[in-house]
Order: structure tokens, then sequence, then C-alpha cells
């Protein structure tokens, strides 16, 4: 009886424990349900009254923000402007100074002949036509040199007729001038101009050369050294008026309308026929 109780209570404590670990919630079936807490509706506040001492200094503020922008965006437009107006005054001394480095080497102008029209040609168009000229018929210190050494013995020649060479040759024997004075012998004259020209005076060789005896047979030197002098003196005004500002912007250029794209087949196109 001993044996069969003792059976009995372990195949009890078997069942017990079989049935606490394959059924949940075995412990609480008989406890008391927890409470489900309702969530309590919040109430929203009343709106507060807008105060007008606070809406004037909400409008204040915004105001002077407003004014602060618009001061920013008028500046802005200002360096803006001053900007361009720089960038054109850069851009056409660039374009003097390229001329005159293409008229000191003998060489047209090309492209520069429509720039110098565009920016110049309105306010100065005397000095450009003059500039454009003389890039056309180049002529430089080199050529002057040459021309006026190729021409000394006819600028040194005395007149053909016999009574005014020996009227000529007599003053030339015997010459009195001051001693501050520069020498007024033809030679003399011939070797001012030459020193003149190379140290680029060509104005001054000019000069010297319109008083040799034989001044009036080289004219075209003397038309040349014109040109020369004339084309730089054009320049230096362009010059000016370019650092000045004193010159009309050039015009905008339309923007040019782009190409529609050409329609694109699925058919290869036969090369024959194109």
């Amino acid at each position: 009886m001993l044996a069969i109780a003792i059976l009995a209570f372990v195949i009890g404590l078997g069942l017990m424990a079989y049935a606490v670990r394959n059924t949940p919630g075995f412990f609480a079936r008989g406890s008391s349900p927890t409470p489900v807490t309702r969530p309590t509706p919040t109430v929203a506040p009343a709106p507060a009254t807008a105060d007008p001492s606070t809406l004037a200094l909400r409008e204040a503020a915004l105001a002077a923000q407003l004014a602060n922008l618009e001061a920013r965006a008028a500046r802005t437009d200002a360096e803006t402007a001053e900007a361009a107006v720089n960038a054109g005054k850069a851009e056409a001394i660039l374009v003097t100074f390229a001329a005159r480095r293409a008229l000191d080497r003998g060489a047209g102008l090309g492209y520069l002949e429509g720039e110098m029209r565009r920016r110049f040609g309105a306010t100065l168009p005397r000095q450009v036509g003059t500039v454009i000229r003389a890039a056309r018929q180049p002529v430089t210190l080199e050529n002057l040199r040459e021309s006026l050494t190729a021409a000394a013995p006819m600028l040194l020649a005395t007149p053909s007729d016999w009574w005014s060479g020996i009227g000529s040759e007599l003053r030339n024997l015997v010459v009195i001038h001051r001693a501050d004075t520069p020498s007024p012998l033809p030679s003399d004259r011939l070797a001012r101009a030459r020193r003149q020209l190379d140290n680029g005076n060509v104005e001054t060789a000019l000069a010297e050369v319109e008083r040799l005896p034989g001044a009036a047979d080289a004219a075209n030197w003397t038309a040349a050294a014109r040109r020369w002098i004339d084309a730089r003196a054009a320049l230096d005004t362009l010059e000016t008026a370019a650092i000045t500002g004193a010159f009309a912007p050039p015009p905008t250029r339309p923007s040019e309308p782009q190409p529609a794209p050409a329609p694109t087949s699925a058919m290869p196109a036969d090369d024959g026929l194109l």
C-alpha cells in the first residue's frame, strides 16, 4: 500500500509538471484581471488675447528687417553696376593696347576693327577711322629709318639751278648761330632727324626733315611720317577715353536661336541619297 501511495504521488507530480510546462497562463487563470486605464481627454487651452503693444513691436521689427534687406539689395545693385562699368573700361583699354601693338609691328588689326567700331565708333569716329586707315597702310619706325636713309641724297641735294646752287654753297661756307641752338646745316639736321627716329620722336624728326633742301622731293616719307603721328595721336585719344569711360558701351548681342534637333529615323539613311 505504501508503494502504491508513493507511485501515485510521483505520477501526480509528473502530471503537474507536464501541465505547467505545456499550458500557458496556468497560474494566471485564477488571478484577478488587471484594470485597463483609459486616457483622460485633454482640454485645449483657450487662445490668449493678442496684445496691441506686442503686435506693434513685431510690426516695427519686421519693418526694420525689410528696410535692411532693401538697403542690401540697393548696395548689391550699385556694386554690380560699378563692376560692369569697370569691366567695360578694362576691355576697352585692352582693345586700344592691342591695336597699338599691332600698329607698332606693322600688322593689320583683324577682329580689332570691329571691336573699336563697336566701342568707340559712336563717340570718336574720326580717331577710329584714322587708326583703321593707318593699320591698312602700316608704317613702323624701322620703315621710317630705312626710308630716311634711302632718301638722304635726295634730301641733301642742292637746287639744280646753278645760281641757286652757288648761293646755297656760299651760305654754307660760313654759318653763324648761337651756341645753344642746333646747327642749321642740312647734314646736321639729317643727323638729328635720325637720332630722333631712334628715340621714337617722329614728330621732331619730321620737323627737321621738312627744313632740308630736298624736302619737297621726299613727299612720300613725310606723308608716311604724318600717318604714323596721326595714328598714335588717335590711339592716345582712344586710350584716354577708355580709361575715363568716355565711350559708348558696346550694344548687347542678341542671343542666337538654337537650331532644332534633327528628327531621328528608325531606318538608316542611304548615304548615296544625301
